[in-house]
């Protein structure tokens, strides 16, 4: 008779937590490729990317003027990341690419439970978590932000690290209206991390309402430094 394997026990097959979270290999992957795409496309300059806890939990919250946002901060970041990326984006063979690198698929059309869960799933596993919070591609300035942010701040605790990618505003050169000129400057600005929550660790509505609050006066701040830092 054929013995079974132990269950429930330190090390057994029912005691593991099976994660939910993308591919990290693959969001390793993803990095390498960004970085050979924008450093042979544009020039970055990268300013503070030493900022970015080297381990553990941490979001990128990131502006978004333009199409190239996520993976000009993919290839620059100093560590993988998995982005949150709307659907509409998954289509064709660019979806199982997207998902082969790493990144989370979300509909933005209601709560997406599975895009919450994995998101989640990044963090607990220690991983980098990249989103959009004015959930998308506008005038890039924070002044609109979606209560998603300040959800995975709150819920996971992790800190949140401001980003600004500011491309080149002069429209010649441009092969594609949504991008930078080719071969033109960009540069990624990282800000100090901070944490999102009140120390309460409440997560009421009224909480997320104060966080989302204190977290747009974050990274509208970080934006106006970055900017003249740059002298965009």
């Amino acid at each position: 008779m054929r013995g079974h394997p132990r269950r429930g026990a330190a090390g057994g097959e029912a005691g593991r937590r099976v994660s939910t979270a993308p591919s990290l290999q693959g969001a390793a992957v993803g990095r390498r490729i960004g970085i050979g795409l924008m450093y042979g496309l544009w020039r970055p300059r990268v300013l503070g990317s030493w900022k970015v806890p080297a381990t553990g939990p941490v979001i990128l919250a990131v502006n978004h003027s333009h199409n190239i946002d996520g993976p000009m901060l993919m290839g620059t970041a100093p560590r993988p990341v998995h982005f949150l990326i709307k659907q509409e984006a998954f289509i064709g063979p660019l979806g199982p690419f997207l998902e082969g690198i790493g990144q989370v698929k979300v509909d933005r059309s209601g709560t997406d439970r599975t895009a919450v869960t994995r998101a989640l799933a990044v963090l607990e596993d220690g991983g980098a978590l990249g989103i959009f919070p004015e959930g998308t591609r506008g005038e890039g300035d924070f002044a609109a932000l979606r209560a998603g942010l300040a959800y995975f701040a709150v819920r996971s605790g992790a800190p949140v690290v401001p980003v600004a990618v500011l491309g080149s505003t002069d429209r010649r050169g441009r092969v594609v209206k949504a991008l930078p000129p080719l071969k033109g400057r960009v540069d990624v600005v990282f800000g100090d991390p901070f944490t999102a929550g009140d120390g309460t660790g409440r997560r009421t509505r009224t909480a997320l309402d104060e966080a989302t609050v204190r977290i747009q006066k974050r990274l509208t701040a970080h934006l106006d430094h970055a900017k003249r830092l740059t002298g965009r």
